[in-house]
């Protein structure tokens, strides 16, 4: 990590409020981290997520991840608000239905340009402008910690949204290589391999009571994860001592699924 005593992160996909990457942000704001939460579009809610973390220094970078040139300046801004990256956590993702069986194939073709493109290419994009930061900043080269929101699909397969489970299957994969070619700089990378989580894009799916006995019919303890849970695990891998967890695929799933 950096010789700096302030960490300095940027959490892409952010900018819900009980979703995930808030809940990084705020665990990373939490051990002391200046972080720049990453938005598509919704400034608004970036902001609000922005006055609810602990501490200062925090801001919104805003811009569709998908393009590649909008990856180099959200990169940039948050380099450039932040002094300097030391963290990058890769969240942002989609996850829209297109089973083989009912898709028009033009839509098939859609649906996977666009998940590849936000759930792998934009992370790929995204690291490779943090990282040449990361290799030719100022004060030197002296580490850094990526890490990237992969699921549980990757495994278990998602039958209903095929080129998710793929995507997020190429994701761990980018993980591992990049921790192999990155190790010789103290740069670690590590992905969280992540279960059923309540946020507020699956609570209607949880509310519904066919839906959630399915669910948790999954998972031996009983209930799904919470987005703090992910982001606990997630602040422990950017932690000093969590060097020698690079190339890991941390499962976190409630035992749902066991690989």
């Amino acid at each position: 990590m950096s010789e700096r005593s302030r960490p300095r992160a940027l959490v892409t996909g952010a900018s819900r409020e009980t979703g995930i990457g808030a809940a990084v942000a705020t665990a990373l704001a939490a051990r002391g981290a200046a972080v720049a939460v990453h938005c598509r579009a919704d400034t608004k809610a970036g902001e609000a997520v922005v006055q609810g973390l602990p501490g200062d220094g925090h801001f919104t970078v805003t811009g569709d991840l998908s393009d590649p040139q909008t990856v180099s300046r959200v990169v940039g801004e948050a380099v450039d608000g932040l002094g300097g990256l030391d963290i990058l956590v890769n969240n942002s993702g989609i996850y829209l239905e297109h089973p083989i069986a009912t898709t028009p194939y033009d839509q098939w073709q859609r649906m996977w340009r666009r998940h590849l493109d936000i759930n792998l290419l934009a992370a790929a994009n995204t690291a490779w402008c943090v990282v040449d930061h990361l290799l030719h900043r100022p004060e030197g080269p002296a580490g850094g910690r990526i890490i990237m929101i992969g699921s549980r699909g990757a495994y278990r397969g998602e039958p209903d949204v095929p080129a998710y489970g793929a995507s997020k299957a190429a994701l761990h994969a980018l993980a591992q290589s990049l921790a192999v070619s990155l190790g010789p700089h103290r740069i670690a990378v590590a992905a969280l391999a992540v279960g059923f989580t309540r946020t507020d894009l699956t609570t209607g799916l949880l509310d519904d009571p066919a839906t959630a006995r399915s669910v948790l019919a999954q998972h031996p303890i009983g209930r799904v994860a919470d987005p703090a849970e992910i982001a606990s695990a997630v602040a422990w891998f950017t932690s000093p001592e969590a060097e020698f967890a690079t190339g890991a695929v941390l499962h976190l799933n409630g035992a749902s699924y066991l690989h």
